[in-house]
C-alpha cells in the first residue's frame, strides 16, 4: 500500500505542532508515560506509522523492549507502575469514545488525580487527543510506517 499524499504540512501547522508538543512537555509528565501514551493510542487506532515511530521514540527514553512488546496487554503484565496504569487507562477510554464504551468514568478520572496533579492531567489528555489526530490523519492518507518525526 502507498499514502495518498506526500507531506502537505504547511508552516503554520508545524509551528501550531510545536506549540503542543511544547505545552504537552511543559506538563512535568515523565516523558517515558507519555510516550506509553502516544504508543498505546497509537495501537488501538492501528496506526502503523505511530507506532513505529512511538516505538523508537521510546527506545531513545530509555524504554525496554520488554514494556514496549507488553503495552499492548499491560493489564495483564507486572511490567507497569500504577502510576503509568492510571495513564494507559486514562489514554484507552479517551481514545475509544466511538467504541459505545463508557469513556472516562469517575473511576478511570480518580485513578488519574492520584498519581497526576491538574497540569500534568491536562498535558496527558493533550498528550491522547494530539495522538488520536495524528492517527487520523495518518489513517486517511495511507501514511506508511517506517518513518520517525
Amino acid at each position: 500500500m502507498e499514502a495518498r499524499m506526500k507531506s502537505v504540512a504547511s508552516l503554520d501547522l508545524i509551528t501550531g505542532i510545536e506549540h503542543l508538543h511544547k505545552a504537552i512537555h511543559a506538563g512535568g509528565v515523565d516523558p517515558l508515560v507519555l510516550e506509553l501514551v502516544h504508543l498505546r493510542a497509537s495501537q488501538i487506532n492501528g496506526c502503523s506509522p505511530c507506532v513505529f515511530a512511538g516505538v523508537q521514540s521510546a527506545k531513545k527514553h530509555g524504554e525496554t523492549d520488554e514494556r514496549l512488546h507488553s503495552v499492548v496487554t499491560w493489564r495483564e503484565t507486572p511490567f507497569f507502575t500504577e502510576e503509568e496504569r492510571a495513564a494507559l487507562a486514562l489514554t484507552e477510554a479517551a481514545t475509544r469514545i466511538q467504541d459505545g464504551s463508557p469513556g472516562v468514568t469517575d473511576e478511570i478520572w480518580d485513578a488519574a488525580a492520584t498519581h497526576f496533579d491538574e497540569k500534568q492531567i491536562f498535558a496527558i489528555i493533550l498528550n491522547i487527543a494530539l495522538t488520536n489526530f495524528f492517527n487520523r490523519i495518518n489513517h486517511t492518507i495511507r501514511e506508511q510506517a517506517g518513518k520517525t518525526w
